[in-house]
């Protein structure tokens, strides 16, 4: 007899994603799944928007790390809740481990919570969290081919930051070419939202701040 683990693992998966999804929304909250490379500044992104955010939108935290909290403790300093989860290896989140982590947070006192998932831009694309959607952050160091080289991501993904423009100025610290990386990506999803960002100055935040809220009023 055969037994096909991948498509076992993917089904008990989807499982629990269903449950996240009927949970959140019972609870009303907006979920995003930020999906990038390690050290694309997800949590500087996340930390910034809290800020920003704060006294407006009731925002938390489910972090994703093989080891340590290290992140979590930067989005705790903000004030606003986050939920460690350790993999201890895997490359993705799963919606099980996700579905615990949500257990522990206040959700009725909440609007918004990411899920700042393990760097990777290949394994956390194939497993769905019963999240809202999925936001993929792309930082300029990477090089603008990664749309390209790693479409399924891009492809799936409501909005793309792209991360860390302060690099591109005034001296070109980094070649990277903007255009190109918008066209793959919305030759791959024409529907997906661009925001060339700096989290670290500041630099086009604001679009995707008025983004978060948009989505937040929008009914259903």
């Amino acid at each position: 007899m055969k037994i096909d683990v991948g498509k076992k693992i993917l089904s008990a998966n989807q499982e629990y994603a269903f449950k996240n999804t009927q949970l959140l929304a019972e609870k009303k909250i907006l979920c995003l799944n930020m999906i990038s490379s390690p050290g694309s500044g997800k949590t500087t992104i996340l930390t910034r928007t809290i800020q920003q955010l704060k006294g407006k939108v009731r925002i938390a935290v489910i972090e994703g790390d093989i080891r340590t909290d290290i992140d979590a403790q930067k989005i705790r300093a903000t004030q606003a809740p986050a939920v460690q989860i350790n993999t201890n290896g895997a490359c993705h989140l799963s919606a099980a481990q996700v579905n615990a982590a949500l257990r522990e947070l206040p959700l009725g006192d909440l609007d918004l919570i990411f899920i700042e998932n393990v760097g990777n831009l290949v394994c956390p694309s194939a497993f769905e969290l019963g999240e809202t959607a999925k936001v993929v952050v792309l930082s300029v160091a990477e090089g603008d081919d990664k749309p390209a080289k790693y479409p399924a991501i891009f492809a799936k993904s409501r909005a793309l930051l792209i991360n860390k423009i302060d690099l591109l100025e005034p001296k070109g610290q980094v070649d990277f070419d903007m255009e190109r990386a918008k066209a793959d990506a919305s030759n791959l999803n024409r529907n997906v939202e661009v925001f060339p960002v700096s989290a670290r100055t500041g630099q086009g935040m604001d679009g995707w701040y008025h983004w978060l809220e948009r989505l937040l009023d929008a009914p259903g």
